[in-house]
């Protein structure tokens, strides 16, 4: 109701300055103004505009320079300084042809505007300014472009060896999480036609570097080690969003996608740092997916090496939660299948409760 009464207002409010308008012409009707080429409003308009123009930009530096601290992020990587550096690089050099294109759109307006006897120059063309006005946005854009793409280029090259590998898995409306085990640290294949209301991944339990693999309710990441995040979607398109990392990819379904980073700062410290022993990284997602795109948020946590590698052993297999899939390996394959799932630490203990 209250949005009908505020469109109702804004109708008559159109209404009464269409009719003031026409009031105001009849006037100059009677006055026999209305044949005028220019009124003193002309004058007034071109000096409105120049003090736009200042009010605006004195509004501009003063909010980007009073809030700075609200609108960047600390960085909690080791590329968030080169991703910085392009983004405050293009920000910058845009920034400065804003700000000078705009100041002479506005003076110009002022300085030029009509007076009795003025007449414009007739000026159609002037070919150094045309190549200069090509050039120069030419090179200054491929150096953006050239700075970008060393920027993407080492964030999607091939991860080292030793890196800690996570697939990332988007659906509506949740993430999830898959991490290689510790018996065999390879994440296991997949095929979305296995995916079923348990196995969300679709694993194929039919490759043995499956058996060990865990599924957490958060994500776990050691700090100062390279990680690479393996992403893919289940549905529609999804987003891996975590900025303090500067990390965003998208994920696509069909086309795993992936995103190498080294964490600098634990969750600890970045605590620290700002002050509030409440934070914690997240991830979250930036395609609009649905309707309850805004809940797909999953906690994050940076831990020391040390802290990670216990809290890695500590973890459940998926298949030693799921034991009733071991029907679904084959029979020469089970014994092995619960040796790398951890069924034989639950049968030693309890073997020695009993003793």
């Amino acid at each position: 109701m209250f949005k009908v009464i505020i469109a109702i207002g804004v109708v008559l409010l159109v209404v009464i300055l269409l009719i003031l308008f026409r009031i105001g012409t009849l006037v100059n009707v009677v006055k026999g103004t209305h044949r005028e080429k220019v009124g003193s409003g002309n004058k007034i308009n071109a000096g409105l505009l120049l003090l736009f123009m200042f009010v605006s930009f004195g509004l501009f530096f003063w909010y980007s320079f009073a809030y700075f601290d609200d609108y960047t992020l600390p960085q909690a990587s080791e590329h968030a300084g080169s991703m910085d550096f392009a983004f405050w690089l293009t920000t910058a050099l845009t920034g400065v042809v804003f700000v000078v294109t705009n100041v002479l759109l506005f003076f110009f307006s002022f300085k030029y505007q009509h007076k009795d006897g003025n007449k414009g120059k007739f000026y159609p063309d002037n070919t150094k300014l045309e190549i200069l006005w090509t050039v120069v946005p030419a090179v200054v854009l491929a150096g953006l472009v050239l700075t970008g793409l060393s920027a993407w280029n080492n964030i999607t090259s091939k991860a080292s060896d030793d890196a800690e590998v996570v697939e990332v898995m988007g659906y509506q409306f949740a993430w999830g999480v898959r991490y290689p085990g510790v018996k065999d640290d390879k994440l296991g294949e997949y095929d979305y036609r296995l995916i079923d209301a348990s196995n969300q991944f679709g694993m194929d339990l039919t490759d043995e570097n499956s058996y060990d693999d865990f599924m957490p309710m958060e994500m776990h990441i050691p700090k100062g080690k390279e990680v690479l995040l393996k992403i893919r979607a289940r549905d529609v398109i999804h987003s891996v969003f975590m900025p303090h990392f500067r990390v965003k990819m998208d994920a696509v379904p069909g086309m795993p996608t992936h995103f190498k980073f080294t964490p600098t700062k634990s969750t600890q410290d970045m605590r620290d740092e700002i002050g509030d022993q409440e934070f914690d990284y997240f991830i979250t997602c930036t395609e609009i997916c649905g309707r309850g795109h805004f809940s797909m948020k999953l906690k994050v946590v940076v831990d020391e090496p040390e802290d990670y590698e216990a809290w890695k052993a500590e973890q459940p297999t998926w298949l030693k939660l799921n034991e009733d899939y071991l029907e679904k390996i084959p029979v020469e394959k089970r014994e092995l299948a619960k040796i790398k799932a951890g069924f034989d630490k639950e049968e030693n203990t309890e073997t020695e409760a009993s003793l």
